[in-house]
């Protein structure tokens, strides 16, 4: 193997396919052709000596070698962005956006007051906020997609590389429309779920194992009627015209549990209580832009965390 044959682009177009898991998008959002992303692979793995990547039906999934390596290339990318950034001139903006990964109710209780308090200092530097479940934006991050992400505490096992910092617990709550039929207090909650249709965390979020739990230990194995989401705006939407049960963090409605809009099932949900905080990488050295960044999310956390 000859690492000198390995340059930038093998390393970008590597990336590309892990995050996309598919040729084509890659090309498309590298503005390259597919057969140009396909010849960049086959190069790479002719310096390395190795098979990275391999065919999964119509995609494209990393082989366990191209999974070592996705470490290493995510961490050789981010540390060349932040040589860039470091020998820029003092002052100058930064044209790059700091990229935050943010779950849905942390974009809705924490985000916005956090990026008006960082607006206000002045440092001109661009933001982007992407939303999603909690796995999938920690990927993005450990290759090198994201520089931040604000959310839960992911499992031992997924927290290789990376390190967090608490802010806030948060639990979950069964939140059902004002004038529901189980809120009546007569009613045995769990002797009725399934008449009604259940808005549920997705199978890959984190939280969705102590609801599971929390189902058995009352007596279900599962809704009949399951829907999953991680889209909040669906949520509410749903729930307002629906008999529905919304099983979402509190964070994500809060405003309509204070308006009286929706309202929380008597179901203990004390198990799923679990810590929020921000998780980066351990070799993140962060810019002033980004340490100011940090400041106002544990600002604005502490007032509405």
């Amino acid at each position: 193997m000859s690492e000198s044959r390995i340059r930038f682009r093998h390393l970008q177009a590597f990336l590309e396919v892990a995050r996309q898991g598919s040729v084509a998008r890659a090309a498309d959002f590298l503005h390259v052709s597919p057969p140009a992303v396909t010849k960049t692979l086959r190069e790479l793995e002719e310096a390395l000596g190795v098979a990275v990547v391999e065919r999964d039906g119509r995609g494209i999934r990393l082989t366990r070698i191209g999974e070592i390596f996705l470490r290493h290339a995510g961490t050789a990318i981010t540390a060349l962005k932040q040589g860039v950034d470091s020998v820029r001139q003092d002052g100058a903006i930064n044209r790059h956006p700091i990229r935050i990964g943010a779950l849905p109710t942390v974009s809705a209780r924490v985000m916005p007051l956090a990026i008006s308090l960082f607006l206000k200092e002045g440092t001109g530097a661009a933001i982007k906020i992407v939303t999603g479940e909690n796995a999938v934006l920690l990927e993005q991050l450990r290759i090198g997609a994201l520089d931040l992400v604000v959310g839960r505490l992911a499992a031992p096992e997924n927290m290789t590389g990376f390190f967090f910092e608490h802010l806030y617990s948060e639990q979950v709550l069964f939140v059902v429309r004002a004038g529901h039929p189980l809120l009546d207090p007569d009613e045995d909650v769990f002797a009725r779920l399934d008449e009604f249709p259940m808005l549920m965390p997705t199978r890959e979020s984190v939280i969705r194992p102590f609801v599971d739990r929390l189902f058995i230990t009352n007596g279900m194995t599962a809704p009949a009627t399951e829907i999953e989401t991680v889209s909040d705006s669906f949520g509410r939407a749903f729930l307002r015209q629906s008999n529905a049960v919304w099983i979402i963090s509190a964070g994500v409605v809060a405003n309509e549990l204070g308006s009286g809009a929706f309202v929380a099932l008597p179901v203990n949900t004390e198990e799923t209580k679990g810590p929020v905080g921000l998780t980066m990488r351990t070799d993140t050295a962060p810019s002033p832009a980004f340490t100011i960044l940090l400041q106002t999310i544990r600002e604005a956390a502490r007032q509405g965390g």
